[in-house]
C-alpha cells in the first residue's frame, strides 16, 4: 500500500509540473491570435516541407492525430511562421499506428498514433497535453477550444497559431444537423462542436489538432479534429473523434502511454474532488 501510494504521489507530482499545464494561457478570445505558450501541446505535421494538419503531444515521445494525415514530420513549440524560432524543434517519426478501420467516406475510426523519432525535452512552449478518461462525458454546451494553424476567415492560412471557444452539440442534436449526410453518420465514438449559428470552427489545415476543455485549470484533451460540411457554417456542427472510445484497441506499448496520462487526470481528479 506504502509503494502503491509513493507512486501515485510521484505520478500527481508529474502532472502537476507537466501534464495539461500551459505557462502563457490565461485567457481565449475566439478566432485570435493565441499569445506564446498558451497550447504547448499543439505541434504541425508536414510533408515535404509543406504544412499539412495538426496533432498533439501526450507524451515525450508520441502524438495524437487524425488518421487521414499520418506520415510526415512533426513540428513542435511553433507559435508563428514568420518567427521566432527558439522554441521550435522538428522529429520524424518512428512508428506510425493507424486505426486499421478508419474509412475516408465515413469518417469512422479517425485517430492515429505517432512515435516521434527521439524522445522530446519539456519546457514551457513544448509540453503534453492531458487525456480524458475512456468514461468522460461532454454534454451539450461544455466549453471547449480548438487551435490550429488552418484556414481562418479570409480563406488564407494565420502567420500566427489561432484559438477559437467552441460549445459542444449533444450527438442526436449534431446528427440532426448532418442527417443528410447519408454515409457520415455521428457515432458514439464522436464529438460535435458548434455555435449553432455558425461563425467559428476548424477549417482546411486543422485536422488532427486538438479540441479541449479546461478543469480546475489544467488543459485536457476531449477530442480529435475530424470533419465538417464546409467551416463554420450555421447548423453545420464540425466532428472529432473521441479518442478514448479506443484506447482498449491498441498495444500493450501505445496503453501503457495513454493510461499513464489518463492516470495523472484522475489522480489529481481524486484529490480536487
Amino acid at each position: 500500500l506504502h509503494l502503491l501510494f509513493m507512486k501515485l504521489s510521484n505520478v500527481v507530482s508529474f502532472l502537476l509540473s507537466e501534464c495539461g499545464m500551459a505557462v502563457g494561457n490565461n485567457r481565449i478570445i475566439g478566432g485570435q491570435d493565441a499569445p506564446p505558450g498558451s497550447w504547448p501541446w499543439q505541434v504541425l505535421l508536414a510533408i515535404s516541407g509543406f504544412f499539412q494538419c495538426g496533432g498533439s503531444l501526450i507524451s515525450d515521445q508520441w502524438v495524437l492525430t487524425a488518421a487521414h494525415f499520418n506520415d510526415a514530420v512533426v513540428v513542435l513549440g511553433l507559435q508563428s511562421w514568420s518567427g521566432p524560432y527558439t522554441n521550435l524543434l522538428t522529429r520524424k517519426l518512428d512508428k506510425v499506428i493507424c486505426h486499421p478501420q478508419y474509412s475516408f467516406i465515413t469518417h469512422k475510426n479517425d485517430i492515429c498514433l505517432l512515435r516521434l523519432s527521439a524522445p522530446v525535452n519539456f519546457t514551457n512552449y513544448i509540453r503534453p497535453i492531458c487525456l480524458a478518461s475512456e468514461n468522460s462525458t461532454f454534454n451539450d454546451g461544455t466549453s471547449s477550444w480548438v487551435t490550429g494553424f488552418g484556414i481562418s476567415s479570409n480563406l488564407t492560412f494565420p502567420d500566427t497559431l489561432q484559438e477559437v471557444n467552441v460549445p459542444v452539440v449533444g450527438n442526436n442534436k449534431c446528427q440532426c444537423y448532418n442527417n443528410d449526410l447519408v454515409l457520415a453518420k455521428v457515432t458514439e465514438n464522436m464529438i460535435c462542436t458548434g455555435p449553432e449559428a455558425g461563425g467559428k470552427s476548424p477549417c482546411f489545415g486543422d485536422g488532427g489538432g486538438p479540441l479541449m476543455i479546461n478543469k480546475d485549470s489544467v488543459w485536457i484533451q476531449s477530442g480529435i479534429v475530424s470533419y465538417s460540411v464546409g467551416c463554420a457554417q450555421p447548423l453545420r456542427p464540425h466532428v472529432y473523434t473521441r479518442y478514448y472510445s479506443f484506447m482498449p484497441l491498441y498495444n500493450k506499448e501505445i496503453n501503457s502511454v495513454l493510461s499513464a496520462s489518463l492516470l495523472l487526470w484522475e489522480s489529481l481528479h481524486y484529490l480536487l474532488y
